[in-house]
């Protein structure tokens, strides 16, 4: 009889392994080095007193100032108080914080305090990645404290309580639970199920006719007896889902193409897991807008497509214009660029996650996974506008205890993918960081890539209101193309930029010059304002671009035969 022994146990880490593993665990905990940031301030203000002094006393001075004019309202005296509380912020429409007492204190004492913490900040001796740091968490706190983010100081929550005998409230924590359980303790921007793609979004009748390891190619069927020649390729970012571009009917730019007698193809791209970690951005270039112009070259006959990009997509979809200049070979007409920076020297609110330090956060937070989580991804953006995306459901869902408004631009917000690590990092070191493509730097699939080079027509549409994006960015980007450029500016935002169809609150600006102005403001000094959407204003523009019209090809080829109908199996996973 033999006794069995125990296994050995597995060997203590070393010293090394344990410090990596701290490290990891601190960039888990602080990925954007918020924290590092905030120590500087905070040091940097105990270094220059005279200026913190400053600051308190007329921050304490406007509140008893605050105080007063309150206390007067109360007794039927309007007297103003030292703060400007700008009229045009809709979270304060309800008259209660004009007209009592408690609610306007309520609104001075917050406008005072925000004003203290920014003029804080603006005393601080930073680096610029670190003013940029502090400022965005300056306004982070600024949004989370504003009145209405709280029952007592919220007319509309206190009105809406008594009224239904307190089951509002009951409503809301019973929301809250719900999220905390469900949902990563954020108040859902949906209600699931509400909209299904396929059913609600991304409805415009097509077949995927090509798959790889990270695409989806679809063909959407002619609604024209004949159709443009040169075929259109939609090329979405892979940060998204790629329905954004086929949103819902009457909301779709591809509808609005198809309807048009365009022969439309979409990108879809797969949602990644660890398996994909080591895929870059070349795999992307090579596996993602070339494998698709080359099943399109099969499917239609037509050496070139018009491409069609969004944000990130445009980015890609103009490396690939580079690229095959560099190569001098066909594949791309025209581009249309939505939204797009080329040139990433000011990436505007997006810059404060886009540091060197912060790639390296995130490369530590990768490494096990192989892959951006898709939260981080949302909460990012969210964070970008924490007033409309994050405060607003509070408000609504726990507060109010509403459910969230039916809303297809959020169903689609919510569907949010990961990222491959390896594509993650190089993106965001090649472009933000370095800013190689505007430089001319960059290198892809074996090619340097020159955007002068791209002598090719581009519509540049871009958007004032862009978060992502800045206009002026977008306008420093599109005067690095070779080729003719016709520069637009949307009265909307990142997203309403894109899902633009015709409507009476629709404006564009647009300057018609032989060449685009050094300055953007110059530009706009010279530009039209214009009625109506941008889509109207481009589909002449890329029609005379895309050749005479012929008989519509057939949906697939003995190639590349239809698979599966639209919208795909990749827009599911």
């Amino acid at each position: 009889m033999t006794v069995s022994e125990d296994p050995p146990a597995p060997p203590a880490p070393s010293a090394d392994e344990l410090v990596e593993e701290l490290k990891d665990f601190v960039a888990g905990l602080d990925p954007m080095g918020f924290g590092p940031a905030l120590v500087s301030a905070a040091s940097s203000l105990a270094g220059r007193p005279f200026p913190l002094a400053r600051a308190t006393v007329s921050y304490w001075g406007g509140a008893g100032q605050a105080v007063f004019a309150s206390a007067m309202r109360a007794v039927g005296v309007e007297v103003d108080g030292p703060a400007e509380a700008p009229g045009s912020d809709r979270r304060y429409s309800d008259r209660a914080y004009r007209d009592n007492a408690w609610f306007y204190l309520s609104r001075q004492q917050h406008a005072l305090f925000a004003d203290y913490l920014r003029q804080l900040a603006a005393e601080a001796d930073l680096d610029p990645t670190s003013q940029r740091k502090l400022e965005f968490a300056v306004d982070q706190v600024v949004e989370a404290l504003a009145p209405t983010n709280f029952p007592l100081t919220n007319p509309a929550v206190l009105k809406r309580a008594f009224d239904t005998g307190g089951h509002s409230l009951l409503r809301g924590a019973q929301n809250l639970l719900r999220d905390v359980l469900t949902n990563n303790g954020e108040p859902r921007q949906v209600t699931p199920g509400r909209f299904q793609v396929g059913r609600d979004l991304a409805v415009t009748p097509g077949k995927v006719v090509y798959r790889n390891r990270l695409i989806e190619l679809i063909q959407y069927a002619p609604a024209t007896e004949t159709v443009h020649r040169v075929p259109m390729l939609f090329s979405p970012p892979w940060i998204n889902k790629y329905y954004i571009l086929d949103l819902a009917p009457g909301k779709s730019l591809v509808e609005w193409a198809v309807r048009h007698g365009h022969t439309c193809f979409a990108i879809s791209y797969r949602n990644p897991d660890g398996g994909l970690r080591d895929v870059g951005m070349s795999d992307y270039l090579r596996e993602g807008p070339l494998a698709a112009l080359e099943v399109i070259r099969d499917i239609t006959g037509a050496p070139e497509a018009n491409i069609v990009a969004l944000c990130l997509g445009g980015t890609l979809a103009t490396a690939t214009a580079a690229w095959l200049s560099a190569r001098g070979e066909p594949g791309v007409s025209t581009l249309t660029l939505m939204n797009t920076l080329l040139d990433f020297t000011e990436p505007g609110a997006l810059g404060v996650f886009t540091d060197a330090d912060t790639v390296r956060n995130l490369e530590r937070m990768m490494r096990r996974p192989g892959y951006l989580p898709a939260s981080r991804m949302k909460a990012t953006f969210d964070a970008l506008r924490p007033a409309d995306l994050v405060w607003n459901y509070v408000v609504n869902n726990w507060l109010m205890g509403d459910e969230p408004a039916a809303f297809d631009l959020l169903a689609w917000n919510g569907d949010s993918t990961r990222m491959p690590a390896a594509m993650q990092l190089e993106y965001l070191r090649t472009c933000y960081v370095d800013n190689q493509l505007a430089t001319g730097k960059m290198v892809l699939g074996g090619e340097r890539l020159d955007l002068g080079a791209v002598h090719r027509d581009a519509y540049v549409i871009t958007a004032e209101a862009d978060h992502i994006a800045p206009w002026r960015t977008v306008y420093g980007g599109a005067r690095l193309l070779g080729g003719e450029v016709r520069f637009v500016l949307s009265n909307s935002g990142h997203i309403a930029g894109v899902v633009n169809p015709p409507s009476a609150r629709s404006r564009h600006w647009y300057a018609d010059v032989d060449r685009l102005p050094e300055r953007p403001e110059e530009w706009h000094g010279r530009a039209e304002r214009r009625a109506g959407s941008w889509w109207e204003d481009w589909t002449p523009w890329i029609a005379g671009r895309a050749g005479e019209m012929v008989a519509p090809p057939p949906m697939g080829s003995p190639t590349h035969p239809p698979l599966l109908d639209a919208p795909g199996s990749y827009v599911h996973n």
